[in-house]
């Protein structure tokens, strides 16, 4: 419903932990138990410093506190040291909290913890690296330690809540399902919102990799999430570049953001093998509340409508699914090289009866280096997976009808399941047919082969000047076959069959120079390459009606010649290509003043003759004042950086040749030519060529600041952007005369996203045995449309009875994107009828009265997290919440009050509200509510077995844990669950915050184990 209650308010959540922070973080620091040794004979003191995992750290600095005398860690974690016993060493490793041990022993084993929160840490930028104290834009950089926990079947779900700035939606819970990332709001009223992925060097192409399902009249899935194939536990780090500064150098694909994924190398230290495992159970995370039998009975004047049964529908094509998930891994780190090798296996069932997905995947990883002083260094990266799927019929654009779950909720709670005779029971009613029956007749069934792999060279042609090659590889073939037998439905009732072939490769070719070098206090880091990638795409389909009963021969997937009529044979094939020469200068003064720019030219077969090439420079400049001599005196500050950037990025998701003619024989444009009357078909303009057509242009501005306080026990960052869209490429009315009604063209519009981020950390306590972190990160989001040149575009198409044609979004100047458009609801009069706001004054109730209602896109977003842990004992929590955001709930549209007088089940809310059953189902704010929550995202306990109180000596480590995921939710939100954007687009427009009869999220419990040999 329209709830304008707020039941509570999120965003002084960041306040209220700032408050906690700081509060914990002026104490000086905990007293260490300190222990007097009266020696004072000097010797050779050894040890070996390893990380949290146990794995050596090469390189660490050992100073003997009070001297200048120091020493490092060879390549195995070892050291010696001339030294005292009772006197204490100072040791510190870039990326990890300095210690301070007292030495007790001839031979010390040091442990060192990871600090995320030190401005030293290296960062994975565009091609190559960098430390964040020299780093200008904003990024943020996630390590496996920090990714989102649970059943996470691609990597875009690790992010979840992790990243200020960075949203995440499901547009579905099924299984592999596509996910919705958006990283500060929306810059295009086109569906192209999602950033650039790039794995291992290699950007990925967005287009799906599978094909979506086909529409037997109840509604088509769309294909899955192009990242589903990659293993989750070989990824080492997940770096976000945010601003154009740092998303310039990818220039017409960077102006949704970056997201480089980087897979795990071997390690310094003995050869490794690490087992995972972990087996977990979900089910729905909430069900609707509709009428139960017995309610039903008691609404109903009708005994027509009572049909002797007593069915749960949600608990019929619900389960309690399980998902397996086996991991195997090898590394190993050599003087000259290293190798990773992995294999996995996930089988997950999900929550709707007969869906499913399994994967199948295998990875290598290795780097080699030759010549002198390892002058020449090659690194393969190759995975593969096998991806197997079953889906269920529940299309988001299924139209009156609706589709599976729309089935279940609207099933007559007084029907059975079966009949006495053990057959499905018929309901024998128009758009509402026994969920359990169609999928028994429904099979569907998607096999995907993708193999991904580059081969980088790196050749130091003279100190400080390397050359760097990367060539690579992506490749996919998806085979999808889809049944729906002869049934007794008024859909397909003759059965059909269809297949649907599609492969994808894009081929990648890169040559770049990084030349750094040094005069006195400067600092130089030049780069400049050239990168050709090609894209092919190609797909073929075909179908059957009026095939065999189930069982009757041979399965039409298995030998579709066997039954049925061809009903259409279809395909198509294509290619596009990318160019582009980048530059990049990065300069730093005495460690204080920083200075980036870059500057890429695309080329890009999509575009128009006239604008083949796009250009798009950034600038960006830090100042580290913690090296001022009037910051760095004060004991209180350990980092501070203020940071300024501009820049542009582009946006080339567009459909290829939309800038070329279309034409096509059609009859509406022929003529008869002889005194027969035969009609020729004559030739007809399908798209009118636009050869000025170019990118979407992102202009974005950044300031922020990057801490760290009381010796590193309170730090963070804090963002503010303004994000504007220029130049938005539309399908829009033509001009007169035109061949063709419409045509693709750049606007003169803005899309404006601006707001704040901040990230923030702290270290609670910090003892040997015992450790509390606790980081909060938060968003908000202004979203604007300004000077769009024609008055209104429309999408988020509304599904159910008599609604065919009506768009819940509108896009508006002075308007947020996605804005919705609709009657304003005031209630129910005495007899129950619907009361609508008159918002011309003219006494009649028509679209005209419609409204415009802002909060599609919620306008702050947060994430909290954290970590503790005693002793051998680990835990850890994890929040993420919105507010300030609507949804138009289309399922509980489709549940209307009218359903009761049509032998349909109804929402309890409607019947209990006393509205009418005679109702005409109408698009209103009855319909739009808050989709304010705050959810417990994840919670994991772990206990990790000291293997030295084995004595086996093989065991190098063993963790056991139990974890929950989407525990709990906060929210007065009806529907399924509020974190959800359902694909309702129209004419290419995006629609958000729209919510219909999506497969729904899970609530999982999982247990599993992490085995180190």
């Amino acid at each position: 419903m329209y709830n304008k209650i707020n039941f509570f308010i999120l965003k002084n959540i960041a306040f209220l932990v700032l408050f906690i922070f700081i509060c914990n973080t002026a104490h000086s620091h905990s007293i260490t138990k300190t222990e007097i040794i009266n020696y004072t004979q000097q010797k050779t003191i050894r040890g070996i410093i390893v990380d949290e995992s146990g794995v050596p750290l090469p390189g660490a600095t050992i100073v003997l506190k009070g001297t200048t005398n120091g020493v490092s860690t060879n390549f195995d974690g070892e050291f010696s040291i001339e030294a005292e016993l009772g006197e204490t060493l100072k040791i510190s490793f870039l990326g990890y909290e300095t210690k301070e041990v007292l030495i007790d022993s001839d031979y010390i084993s040091i442990t060192l913890k990871t600090n995320n929160s030190l401005l030293d840490e290296v960062l994975i930028v565009g091609y190559g690296k960098q430390s964040k104290k020299d780093l200008t834009g904003a990024v943020s950089q996630l390590s496996e330690n920090n990714f989102k926990k649970g059943v996470n079947v691609s990597p875009d779900n690790l992010l979840q809540g992790k990243v200020a700035g960075v949203r995440i939606v499901q547009s579905s819970g099924e299984p592999g399902a596509g996910v919705d990332v958006s990283i500060r709001g929306i810059g295009s009223i086109r569906s192209g919102s999602t950033p650039l992925f790039v794995v291992d060097g290699i950007p990925l192409s967005n287009s799906n990799v599978s094909s979506a399902s086909p529409n037997f009249g109840l509604g088509n899935s769309s294909a899955k999430n192009p990242l589903n194939f990659l293993n989750t536990s070989d990824i080492e780090s997940i770096t976000v570049l945010k601003d154009a500064s740092a998303a310039a150098i990818y220039g017409a694909r960077g102006s949704n953001g970056v997201v480089i994924i980087t897979t795990k190398q071997g390690k310094t230290g003995d050869a490794s093998i690490t087992m995972d495992s972990y087996l977990s159970i979900a089910n729905v995370i909430k069900k609707m509340d509709v009428l139960s039998a017995s309610e039903y009975r008691d609404a109903i004047t009708d005994d027509n409508y009572d049909h002797g049964g007593n069915t749960d529908w949600q608990n019929e094509i619900f389960r309690e699914a399980i998902t397996q998930n086996h991991n195997f891994s090898f590394a190993k780190k050599t003087d000259s090289g290293n190798y990773y090798a992995s294999l996995s296996f996930m089988d997950q069932e999900g929550i709707v009866e007969s869906s499913g997905f399994k994967r199948t995947t295998a990875r290598l990883n290795a780097e080699e280096s030759f010549l002198d002083n390892k002058r020449l260094n090659v690194k393969i990266n190759l995975t593969a997976s096998q991806i197997d799927e079953t889906g269920v019929p529940n299309g988001a654009n299924a139209g009156s009808d609706g589709q599976l779950i729309v089935h279940a909720l609207m099933a007559n709670p007084t029907q059975p399941v079966f009949t006495e005779d053990g057959d499905y029971t018929n309901f024998n009613l128009n758009q509402n047919y026994n969920p359990m029956y169609l999928l028994h007749v429904y099979d569907d069934q998607t096999k995907t082969l993708r193999v991904l792999g580059n081969i980088e060279t790196t050749f130091r042609i003279i100190d400080g000047l390397d050359y760097k090659f990367n060539y690579g590889i992506d490749r996919s073939v998806s085979e999808r076959n889809s049944t729906i037998y002869p049934n007794f439905t008024d859909r397909t009732p003759d059965g059909a069959y269809s297949q649907s072939n599609l492969e994808s490769q894009s081929s990648l070719m890169e040559h770049y120079l990084t030349y750094r070098f040094g005069i006195d206090k400067n600092n130089f880091e030049v780069l400049g390459g050239f990168s050709y990638q090609k894209f092919d795409f190609s797909g073929t389909s075909f179908s059957l009606t009026g095939i065999d009963e189930m069982g009757t021969g041979v399965a039409p997937k298995y030998d579709p010649g066997y039954s049925g009529e061809q009903s259409g044979v279809s395909g198509y094939a294509q290619e596009n290509e990318l160019q582009s020469y980048f530059g990049r200068l990065n300069y730093n003064f005495d460690n204080k003043y920083l200075l980036t720019a870059s500057l890429r030219a695309d080329g890009s077969t999509r575009f128009g003759e006239n604008n083949k090439y796009g250009y798009f420079p950034s600038f960006a400049l830090g100042w580290n004042l913690d090296q001022e001599d009037f910051i760095s005196n004060i004991e209180t500050i350990n980092q501070l950086k203020f940071r300024l950037s501009w820049g542009q990025t582009g946006n080339q998701e567009v459909q290829n040749k939309i800038t070329q003619a279309s034409y096509s024989q059609s009859a509406s444009g022929g003529y008869y030519l002889y005194d027969d009357y035969n009609l020729i078909n004559g030739i007809v303009v399908n798209r009118t060529a636009n050869p000025d057509l170019k990118w979407e242009v992102v202009t974005q501005l950044n300031i922020g600041t990057d801490f760290s306080l009381w010796n590193n026990k309170l730090y963070g960052s804090i963002d503010y952007y303004n994000k504007t869209t220029t130049d938005a490429i539309l399908n829009i009315p033509s001009e007169p005369l035109s061949p063709t009604s419409t045509v693709w063209k750049n606007i003169d519009g803005e899309i404006v996203n601006k707001g704040f981020e901040f990230t923030l950390g702290t270290q609670l306590v910090s003892t040997d045995d015992f450790s509390w972190t606790l980081d909060v990160n938060g968003a908000t989001l202004n979203n604007k449309i300004k000077n769009l040149p024609v008055s209104e575009l429309y999408s988020g198409s509304v599904a159910g009875p008599g609604l065919s044609g009506v768009a819940a979004n509108i896009y508006k100047s002075g308007y947020e994107a996605g804005s919705f458009f609709m009657l304003k609801h005031l209630g129910f009069d005495e007899n129950g009828n619907d009361i609508f706001e008159d918002f011309n004054d003219d006494d009649v109730i028509n679209s005209d009265d419609r409204q415009i209602f802002e909060g599609a896109l919620p306008n702050f977003t947060f994430g909290i997290n954290s970590s503790i842990s005693y002793k051998n004992w680990d835990f850890s929590l994890a929040f993420i919440g919105q507010t300030g955001g609507l949804l138009v709930n289309n399922t509980n549209l489709a549940l209307n009050i009218n359903n009761i007088a049509s032998d349909r089940n109804v929402l309890s809310d409607y019947y209990y509200a006393g509205a009418s059953s005679t109702n005409t189902p109408q698009l209103s704010t009855l319909y739009m509510e808050k989709s304010d929550f705050i959810r417990l995202n994840n919670a994991r306990i772990g206990y990790t077995l000291k293997t030295e109180n084995l004595n086996i000596s093989w065991l190098k480590g063993l963790n056991l844990y139990v974890s929950g995921q989407n525990l709990f939710t906060i929210t007065n939100y009806s529907g399924f669950d509020p974190l959800v954007n359902s694909p309702r687009s129209t004419d290419g427009n995006q629609s958000i915050g729209i919510d219909y009869t999506t497969y729904p999220s899970s609530r999982s419990y999982m247990i599993g184990a992490t085995l180190k040999l």
